[in-house]
């Protein structure tokens, strides 16, 4: 078997909580996961963005090389790409 993404198992090792997420565009932001599980190599979570409406869902690209990010609104039903995720890291809480 192959070995598990190592975003996943950083988001998944930090889950339920809050992670800094870098997207391949630079852009940062704080999500706070509220699920994560794998499906063997598959990965999935779900989460929120610190003062922001939307749902997000972390998937795995259909290779596993890589972990999407979508989102999406209170009043819309289907997801929106958001972007490919580059870096994470803790969120030290107080």
């Amino acid at each position: 078997m192959a070995d598990l993404n190592s975003i996943a198992k950083q988001i998944h090792n930090l889950s339920p909580g809050p992670v800094e997420i870098t997207l391949q565009d630079g852009s940062q932001a704080i999500y706070q996961i509220s699920k994560a599980e794998f499906f063997q190599q598959e990965f999935q979570a779900e989460g929120t963005r610190e003062n922001d409406e939307p749902r997000y869902r972390f998937v795995s690209s259909e290779d596993n090389e890589s972990i999407l990010i979508g989102r999406k609104e209170p009043d819309e039903s289907t997801w929106t790409m958001v972007g490919r995720i580059q870096e994470i890291g803790a969120v030290e809480t107080e």
